[in-house]
Formats: structure tokens, C-alpha cells, sequence
């Protein structure tokens, strides 16, 4: 952990801040592997000093998910992540009860005694010992800072975004049988989202935004350079273009930052200096996911020729 980067508790006025400035972000970020803008920076500074969740919006592939993994990695904190899904209930974001483990309990209770008395039984089965934490539960009562990721969360059904109010407002969890679990410490938060609907209000006022676009070309030549260590700039650059130009045409998918490094390492490993069209319409597999979208790139391709 590079503690000579971040502010301790004492430094912080034993706020416990973990950031000392935006600037440091970024740093801090590239050393991780992740080549942020100002703005990215700025917000997770913020989300850090205001101890507020940050909600990242952005189409798929753009570095959401990405940006959560970096901070843990940064920070040496341990990354818990929920990943949302349609139907995703309490039981599997929050927590649930270990009931084939209370069933034995019981059963064997049952058997010491001619007469169980169910009072001192219940009161024994809603116990510790048979808590299953999940995500949220498991961020919450996490004695050391962590890194909560929920990931996808315009998957979730407009009910159970609910269970995440909570949460994200006291960092608590209320437990009919325990009681209320509160945090010891307040989790780095990121909540992604590829705008699949539009999150409640409810929802978006408890968070920072950030909205994550396609990077420019420039950055993402940097992203190139990065990520597919020999690759050439002249390479780099005309990889970049091509994608570039993809993005610009009416496809079902546009292809993400990750399949642009995809496509580059594919590139380089097949020993190509530059780029010829022969060459991407050959390759268009590794940026494309749907066959109508390769059947127009590639039309349009030809015709630029």
C-alpha cells in the first residue's frame, strides 16, 4: 500500500480520509493500471471526502467496472462486489439464513429434550452462528475499510433497488432477529450502470455521478499503449482510428474500450505493422459481437477503399 500518497487519520484531522488530493488520484490510478481524466479523478477524490457512493454511468466497456477494481488495488482494500441481475432478491444481496444448518439444530434440540420450548429455540437458530452474509452485509460489517462494487445496477427490478436505500444512506442494515448493523467504517462505494432504464431518483440523490463516454482518441491510443506492452504508436494510432469510425455507424454494439485492446493485442500477435482493410474486415470479429453489425462495418469499409 503507498501510504506516503493518501492521508492517515491524523493528517486528515482524524477524518481518516484516504486521498490526499485529486491530483494524487490520477497518479495513484495510472500506477494501478488505469489512465483516468481529470474529472474521473476529481469524483472518486470526492466520493472519498464527502463519503458518498459514486454511480457511474456510460455504455458497456467504457472502464466502470474497471475503475472500482483500480481504487481496491490502489488502496490495498479488499474488493467486494455485488453483481446485479434481474430477480436478485434480499437473500442474495443482503443476507439470508442458513436453514439446513438451523434445521439440524432443531432436529437435535428436539431429540435432548422431551419437550423443546420453541421461545430458547428460536432464539438460538437466529443466531450468529447461522448468518449467511452476502455483498452489503459483508461490506458493512467488514472491521477493515473495503471497496463495495455494485456492479450493473440498472439490472436490478425497480423493487429491489430499494433494498440499497438503506445502505447507501446510513450504511446499515436492519436485521429483524439481530438488530440494526451499522458500519464500523464507511466503504468506498461505486454503483455502475450501463443505462439499460433509469435508475429512481431516490436512488441517484444518495450518489456522485459520473458519467463515463468513449475516451478520445488520443487517450485511448494511451489506453492501447498501456495495456499491449510492443505494440507501436503509428499501430496504436491507426487502431484507434478504425474503432473510432466503427463508433460513428449505426451498429447494435458499438465496440467497447476492452475489445479495442482485444483487437490491438490481436493485431500484434499477428505480427502487423499497419493496418490494411483487408486486415480489419478479416479481424472484425474480435470488435464486432453481432453479424449484421460485421456485414455493415465491412460494407462500408469497401467503399471507403
Amino acid at each position: 500500500m503507498r501510504v506516503s500518497r493518501r492521508l492517515d487519520a491524523s493528517e486528515a484531522g482524524g477524518q481518516g480520509y484516504r486521498f490526499a488530493s485529486p491530483d494524487l488520484v490520477e497518479s495513484e490510478l495510472r500506477a494501478a493500471g488505469y489512465l483516468p481524466n481529470e474529472r474521473i479523478s476529481s469524483v472518486v477524490y470526492l466520493g472519498d471526502r464527502l463519503g458518498k457512493p459514486v454511480l457511474v454511468e456510460g455504455p458497456a466497456g467504457t472502464g466502470k467496472t474497471e475503475l472500482a477494481k483500480s481504487v481496491a488495488a490502489m488502496t490495498g482494500m479488499r474488493l467486494i462486489r455485488l453483481q446485479c441481475y434481474e430477480g436478485l432478491d434480499e437473500a442474495k444481496a443482503l443476507y439470508e439464513w442458513n436453514y439446513s444448518k438451523q434445521l439440524l439444530r432443531i432436529q437435535a434440540e428436539r431429540a435432548g429434550h422431551d419437550r423443546a420450548d420453541w421461545t430458547e429455540l428460536q432464539a438460538d437458530i437466529f443466531g450468529e452462528e447461522f448468518l449467511l452474509a452476502r455483498p452489503l452485509l459483508a461490506a458493512i460489517r467488514s472491521p477493515e475499510p473495503v471497496v463495495l462494487l455494485i456492479d450493473e445496477v440498472d439490472r436490478l427490478d425497480i423493487e429491489t433497488e430499494a433494498l440499497l436505500l438503506e445502505v447507501l444512506s446510513d450504511f446499515q442494515v436492519s436485521i429483524p432477529e439481530l438488530g440494526t448493523v451499522t458500519s464500523a467504517q464507511i466503504p468506498l462505494v461505486f454503483l455502475t450502470s450501463n443505462n439499460s432504464r433509469e435508475l429512481s431518483e431516490a436512488l441517484k440523490r444518495r450518489c456522485l455521478y459520473l458519467f463515463i463516454d468513449y475516451p478520445s482518441p488520443e487517450r485511448e491510443q494511451e489506453i492501447v499503449l498501456s495495456r499491449v506492452p510492443g505494440i507501436g504508436g503509428t499501430l496504436a494510432g491507426q487502431i484507434t482510428g478504425v474503432v473510432r469510425s466503427l463508433r460513428q455507424l449505426d451498429l447494435k454494439k458499438r465496440p467497447s474500450v476492452s475489445e479495442t485492446i482485444d483487437w490491438a493485442q490481436t493485431l500484434f500477435l499477428l505480427g502487423a505493422q499497419e493496418i490494411s482493410t483487408d486486415l480489419v474486415v478479416g479481424t472484425l470479429h474480435v470488435l464486432l459481437k453481432h453479424q449484421s453489425d460485421i456485414e455493415r462495418a465491412t460494407t462500408e469499409l469497401r467503399k471507403s477503399r
